[in-house]
């Protein structure tokens, strides 16, 4: 093979789901050396196609795929991943798939230990070798090396911080002797800024040494700095492959969407006038693992976007997670005037609050059930709505045209992706599964609606969707929201107020307009430390 010739080819792959199909006639190459970013929307078929690239079950059962797979110029097709492994293609997922209880050199090398002979390999065989553990930990160190990261050989994923285990995982593929092209499937969602730029270096460092990488990312400034050549999926078809030099983020974002993403103020020119403060909350505590809530006090007005802001683990996730009885709280919240009892989940549904939580699949979504069931399932259970009363109320019988009709009506106003309303919700993309979850709440009603990292790991274009939806129920119905996000810039782009939190209390509270030094200073606990000099002066 030539210098220039591919390493690896994807020539004309197309795929149906469930009746969609979700890639249509996709091609690209793939140098040695080489990281392609490959980016697009939810549902866009990025997941469709490195499932078929490493041979996932589900694609064969699913009926296959069209097109063909070549790696240096010879068609591959594989029957599992084991295969896919063999031919020197690794990936790294979105969920870690290391075991807790074992070392990082246990993990980098599982399944591939290095064993010695005892003396009783004479009498019994090969089943009587013992672990060799310096070779172990020798190759465990050279892929850490090979990463050029620090990573402690002996600690154990359980006491690992997330970034540790992000780096882990990669180091077992690279550990693997064949291993020439590497997939890297949204790796720096779980990380810190700091975290994501060593992972890139890491990443270039690999490159370097020949390995090629796909990497795929909904932080559009990682892949621009990080990629070569960066190829844009829009729904299922390859709209773009281009070099990575001289392109912008907003190159990115208006290819993937199809039309110019704006980042500008949805609210701005609008006279904004609000009613009375519903909720006051006052001194709330919240014992939410990771994200506790020490002393909040707030208020919200009726009409309202509240905005709740800060860094991760500093308690802004605990705020409606303890309101809403998720996680044990304390304090006193009033809404309505009237004390809102906390620990008590389905009392609080009652009063005329609703919540999206961030855990979309752990406590949003029914995954096994209908779109139609996830959407009309906690009307039914708190407001008895979607049911027929039968013999003098006596019995009740779902109401499935009532629930289809409903449900029609949120897939045509959010643009909810799905072949029909019967849908299983497992089988949507994670953008349209957070569609879902907004529906839900939505179909109660809700006098507030509290909205937990509504655009966490979903593209653009669904943000933009997610955060017009909010701000239209907000306009049209006069629903009062309180988002809680760790991007700032969407909640300057939609809310009225926004609260930074900063070790479990409220920092500050500043307008949309604020200097994003204002910000800064808040999220960084600096104006604490100028209020406390200023007390003891």
């Amino acid at each position: 093979m030539g210098q220039d010739s591919p390493l690896l080819s994807i020539e004309h792959v197309s795929k149906e789901f469930y009746g969609n199909v979700v890639l249509h006639d996709v091609s690209f190459d793939l140098k040695a050396g080489e990281i392609l970013g490959l980016v697009g929307e939810n549902g866009a078929g990025k997941t469709t196609l490195m499932r078929i690239l490493f041979g996932m079950p589900v694609i064969a059962e699913t009926g296959g795929y069209k097109g063909r797979v070549l790696i240096d110029g010879a068609e591959v097709r594989f029957s599992s991943p084991f295969d896919a492994l063999d031919a020197g293609i690794g990936m790294v997922h979105q969920e870690f798939s290391l075991i807790p209880g074992f070392s990082t050199t246990e993990n980098i090398v599982l399944n591939r230990e290095s064993m010695r002979p005892t003396f009783l390999n004479e009498v019994f065989g090969d089943r009587m070798s013992v672990l060799d553990r310096p070779d172990m930990r020798r190759r465990a160190e050279g892929a850490i090396a090979k990463l050029g990261v620090k990573l402690d050989p002996d600690m154990l994923v359980s006491e690992m911080p997330v970034g540790h285990k992000q780096f882990t995982e990669i180091a077992r593929e690279i550990n693997r002797e064949k291993t020439r092209v590497l997939v890297l499937d949204e790796p720096t969602a779980v990380l810190t800024e700091s975290e994501a730029e060593v992972l890139l270096v890491a990443l270039r460092n690999l490159a370097k040494q020949g390995i090629a990488i796909i990497f795929i990312s909904h932080r559009l400034h990682e892949v621009v700095a990080v990629a070569d050549r960066i190829v844009v999926l829009r729904d299922g078809v390859a709209v773009k492959d281009t070099p990575a030099s001289g392109v912008s983020v907003r190159d990115i974002a208006s290819w993937m969407v199809g039309r110019s993403v704006q980042t500008d103020r949805v609210t701005e020119g609008e006279e904004r006038s609000f009613g009375e403060e519903f909720l006051i909350v006052e001194h709330l505590w919240v014992d939410m693992p990771g994200e506790t809530v020490r002393d909040v006090n707030l208020s919200v007005r009726k009409g309202e976007i509240f905005g709740i802001g800060g860094l991760a683990g500093q308690g802004k996730l605990g705020i409606p997670n303890g309101i809403m009885g998720l996680f044990p709280a304390g304090g006193s919240v009033s809404f309505h005037g009237k004390e809102a009892p906390l620990n008590d989940p389905r009392r609080v549904l009652e009063m005329g609050m609703a919540f999206v939580s961030e855990d979309r699949r752990g406590v949003g979504l029914l995954l096994d059930e209908s779109l139609e069931w996830n959407i009309a399932f906690t009307a039914m259970q708190i407001q008895g709505g979607y049911l027929k009363p039968l013999l003098g109320g006596l019995l009740k019988l779902r109401d499935e045209a009532g629930m289809r009709k409903l449900t029609e009506e949120y897939v045509a106003t959010l643009d909810i992706k799905c072949t029909s309303p019967a849908q299983k919700a497992k089988e949507l993309s994670g953008g349209n599964q957070q569609k879902v979850c907004l529906a839900k709440a939505f179909a109660l009603k809700p006098d507030l609606l509290f909205v937990s990292e509504p655009t966490r790991g979903i593209d653009v274009g669904a943000k933009k969707l997610v955060l017009d939806t909010l701000h239209k129920y907000n306009r049209d119905y006069g629903t009062t929201i309180v988002m809680v996000s760790s991007e700032l810039e969407e909640l300057r782009s939609i809310c009225d107020r926004i609260a930074i939190v900063d070790e479990g209390r409220i920092a500050g509270i500043l307008p949309p307009s604020a200097e994003l030094a204002e910000f800064g200073l808040l999220m960084s606990g600096e104006k604490a430390e100028e209020a406390k000099e200023a007390g003891r002066a």
